[in-house]
């Protein structure tokens, strides 16, 4: 019979922290908080595999779950002293989600499950306290009625606020118990009036009900955006952790909170959180009431009046603190952790790795390689690559005048400026008109993902460093200040107030997330400082790896920025962007337009020394690396005149009328020029463009080799190539330049002639192909269109739907398609290498700074990946972790 049940609590487990793809992350380390004997709340999980049957069959459950979790409600049952539905002595027990991997926020939970109108006075006397008992009640009608029964959540918010109004109150805690029993006959009525049922008073219906609810949650849009965003297959599916109940809402001895054993935002080693006394988990992260510190010394830092846990409770803190100390030694990792103080008591709810800042998590990977924790090659495995983007972009330039407008909460560090969006659809839509936008919300809520992730920022006027806007917007990599108390925000009339200013919608602000301070207008910004913990990672990255990284750059600028970067050469320059600057694309179409040879060359000829002094520039920059420099690729109109100007200029520089280059142009048009005259077609139709390149490259080597004393190994990539004649063709012209070079300057040097491979026949001919390659470098962008029989350019329209609906798990120009375009480039490798054994094997595309890419990369073979300036620091982390994956 196959076990869907794991029961856990009282210093004993089920299972263990390694069946996370089972129990969930959540399940599984509330297992092992039990198993070394923390005091965790007992409970049991239903594991993820009932989540893919519930789905299967229609939301129905296999007959033996029901006896299970009776048996395992039996054994909370007997653990703490009290009876499921008991009107005299009831069990209480809270109902959460838990996936293999943390998803903050996004799933659904019920608290306070088994009350109804007897259990509550139950509750209330055997706690002696009726208004707990009644803010339990309210509590858990508030959240069963909008997770399960879906009736809205503003309406439990508005009865509540129209009650504290009546009360002349602020603040929940103001009211009594019989406040809570008033409210709780509101909330039932809103119940009956919206669903036309009472609100379920049978414990056991609660619990399925809520059950089924977490299951469902798996699949609601908020979870679907975020699992899309973090590239979380949907088959894992979520596990149900059902727990007894503890209670931090039981008076000034009890208390709720959420902490990390490190700095999430700078991974500095102290003790990071906040805590409520008397209140529930939600009221800490929800930002409803403000959170206090954990330290005195950090109460100190931030000026709060209100103590610490530190000084209001020393001897729970001194036990958390050394909670804190066991859970960091045994997982080796900075941890997560949510805790209630049940009357004095110390109860451990959650514990996992905590989402941090890049900058967190270089220094935390050092600093436990320095304390002994972890090794070098764990450290290497514990940053996320594409984490590493948040240091690779400008921070506010500190010299830079700033029109500070309010002081909130550092909440994720970085700084950003953009315009002002006050809900997520108006962000999401204005960033995909290529805006940059800032999210200023009150508080942000899981249904405001799309939102935050299109944002460059977030801003917050409640909420605490643990809010839902902190703890996305760090997991994210978006700055983020959150809790700007004096920011007064209308959504509906599109502005915010502050301090007698108004910014209305779409006014620019700049946040920093690394002081919390809110700025009006823009604010100049700053090159990253790549050293420090930076320098360690990346230093023991290399020496892990065992593919080089190289960089796909075209200008000087960005062939500087990639040898800043750890760039090891050149993987791809594409030189018809050099065409287009200045005086250069007159002469380009002056040769397009040609009539014949002679008119192409002559064109050509004023297009030489430039190419000369492109290639000489970028030859300098990596003095000796190599360099693969990619002849003419796209089809020639796309460097012909559009407008009736440029016709005009073209026309009185080639002393020729308008109207012969428009029809001139309107021959050369294509109906689908992707796969038209490109490539090496155009050197193979007009031999001379690719006889003026090679001429450009083989002066420019020798000319800056005998500059620097250096030798430079140019590599030509002829692109497009189908069929080994057509390299044939062209190699035979680039050796003849090449040979009239050497010797007119009585100097020779070593080069290489290569193909891009990204037509699926050159893969599959490769073996034919490699007679005349000295490399290989896979065009993965070309390959994916070319396999997919889609264009790039138009797929936007459809591809997002395909991902959405699960036809395609990820885009294929982002991650590379392993099952079709991957076996091509294992195919290619294979082949080739059959030819030429030391053929060198690259990649080129977008693909080549995508971390899951290159470890197939590293699984195929290849020698190097090769990608934009930015990702070069990624693909080095990356190609290091897939080398000690590979050797694992």
């Amino acid at each position: 019979m196959t076990q869907w049940v794991y029961s856990f609590g009282d210093g004993a487990a089920e299972g263990t922290r390694d069946m996370k793809n089972l129990l969930g992350g959540k399940g599984a380390n509330l297992a092992e908080m039990s198993s070394i004997g923390l005091p965790v709340p007992p409970g049991f999980t239903i594991t993820t595999e009932m989540c893919g049957w519930y789905y299967d069959h229609g939301g129905r459950y296999p007959d033996t779950l029901d006896e299970q979790i009776s048996k395992a409600l039996s054994r909370i049952e007997n653990s703490v002293g009290a009876r499921f539905g008991d009107a005299e002595n009831p069990l209480l027990v809270s109902v959460r989600s838990g996936a293999r991997v943390s998803m903050p926020g996004m799933m659904d939970t019920v608290l306070n499950l088994g009350l109804n109108d007897k259990t509550v006075e139950g509750l209330a006397k055997r706690s002696g306290d009726p208004r707990f008992a009644w803010d339990s009640y309210r509590r858990f009608i508030q959240m069963y009625g909008d997770v399960v029964l879906g009736v809205a959540h503003h309406l439990f918010e508005e009865a509540l606020e129209n009650l504290k109004l009546d009360k002349g109150v602020d603040l929940d805690t103001d009211l009594d118990a019989n406040d809570w029993r008033d409210l709780v006959e509101i909330y039932k009525q809103e119940v009956k009036t919206h669903l036309g049922r009472p609100f379920p008073q049978d414990p056991q219906e609660q619990l399925w009900g809520a059950i089924s609810a977490v299951f469902g949650s798996w699949k609601i849009d908020r979870a679907k955006v975020y699992r899309r965003l973090h590239n979380i297959p949907e088959d894992w599916g979520t596990a149900v952790n059902v727990q007894a109940m503890v209670f931090g809402n039981m008076g000034e001895t009890s208390a709720t909170g959420v902490a990390f054993t490190r700095n999430p935002s700078t991974g500095e080693r102290m003790i990071y959180g906040e805590f409520l006394i008397n209140a529930q988990g939600e009221d800490v992260v929800a930002g409803i009431r403000t959170p206090q510190y954990l330290t005195r010394e950090a109460r100190e830092n931030g000026n709060s009046a209100k103590p610490s846990m530190e000084e209001a409770m020393p001897e729970v803190f001194a036990q958390l603190k050394g909670v804190f100390q066991t859970l960091e030694t045994h997982y080796r990792d900075m941890q997560d952790i949510e805790f209630t103080v049940q009357n004095g008591k110390l109860w451990m709810l959650q514990t996992r790795s905590g989402k941090r800042t890049a900058n967190a998590a270089l220094k935390i990977a050092v600093d436990m390689v320095a304390e002994g924790l972890i090794t070098e090659e764990e450290a290497v495995m514990r940053v996320d690559p594409a984490a590493l983007d948040q240091l690779l972009h400008p921070t506010l330039d500190p010299s830079a005048q700033r029109d500070v407008i309010a002081i909130g909460l550092p909440a994720s560090p970085g700084a950003a400026s953009g315009t002002v969006a006050f809900t997520a659809d108006e962000a999401e839509a204005r960033a995909k008109e290529g805006e940059a936008v800032i999210l200023v919300r009150v508080e942000t809520s899981p249904e405001d993902i799309h939102g935050m992730h299109a944002a460059r920022g977030i801003l917050t006027s409640r909420g605490g460093m643990t809010s839902h806007a902190a703890v996305v917007a760090r997991g994210m990599g978006r700055a983020c200040v959150s809790g700007a108390g004096s920011l007064r925000i209308d959504v509906k009339a599109g502005e915010m107030t502050v301090g007698g200013r108004t910014i209305y919608r779409g006014d620019t602000i700049t946040i920093d997330g690394g002081t919390g301070e809110v700025m009006a207008g823009h604010v100049p910004t700053l090159k990253a400082e790549l050293t420090g913990d930076f320098a360690s990672l990346m230093e023991w990255a290399d020496r892990y790896r065992t593919m080089a990284v190289r960089t796909n750059a075209d200008t000087p600028h960005d062939t500087e920025t990639a040898r800043n970067f750890g760039a090891e050469g050149i993987g791809l320059c594409r030189t018809e962007h050099m065409f287009f600057e200045g005086d250069r694309i007159i002469a380009v179409r002056q040769m397009i337009l040609a009539e014949d040879e002679e008119g192409r060359r002559r064109a050509l000829d004023k297009l030489l020394p430039y190419q000369r002094q492109d290639f000489s520039e970028i030859f300098r920059i990596m003095r000796g690396l190599p360099v693969t420099i990619r002849l003419l690729d796209p089809p020639l109109h796309e460097f012909l005149p559009r407008e009736e100007k440029e016709f005009s200029e073209v026309a009185m520089a080639m002393h020729v009328n308008a109207e012969h280059l428009r029809r001139r142009a309107l021959d050369l048009t294509e109906a689908n020029p992707m796969l038209g005259h490109r490539g090496c077609r155009l050197g193979i139709a007009y031999p001379e463009i690719y006889e003026m390149q090679a001429r450009a490259i083989f002066e420019a080597a020798l000319a800056v080799g005998e500059e620097f004393g250096a030798t430079i190994t140019p590599e030509i990539m002829v692109p497009l190539v189908a069929t080994e004649s057509e390299l044939a063709f062209l190699r035979e012209r680039i050796e003849a330049v090449a040979e009239t070079v050497f010797e007119e300057k009585g100097q020779r040097l070593t080069y290489l002639v290569g193909s891009m491979i990204e037509l699926p026949r050159a893969a599959l001919t490769a073996n034919e192909i490699a007679r005349k390659a000295d490399f290989f470098s896979f065009g993965t962008n070309d390959l994916t269109q070319t396999t997919f029989g889609i264009s790039r350019d138009d797929a936007g329209g459809f591809l997002p739907l395909y991902v959405e609906h699960g036809i395609i798990t990820r885009d294929p120009f982002v991650s590379i398609d392993q099952k079709g375009v991957g076996e091509l480039v294992r195919i290619g490798a294979e082949r080739g290498r059959e030819t030429t054994p030391d053929l060198k094997l690259g990649i080129c595309g977008e693909h080549g700074g995508d971390p899951d890419s290159i470890t197939f990369c590293q699984s195929a073979g290849l020698d190097y990946v090769s990608c934009s300036p930015f990702r070069v620091p990624i693909a080095r982390l990356a190609a290091a972790q897939a080398a000690l994956k590979a050797g694992r």
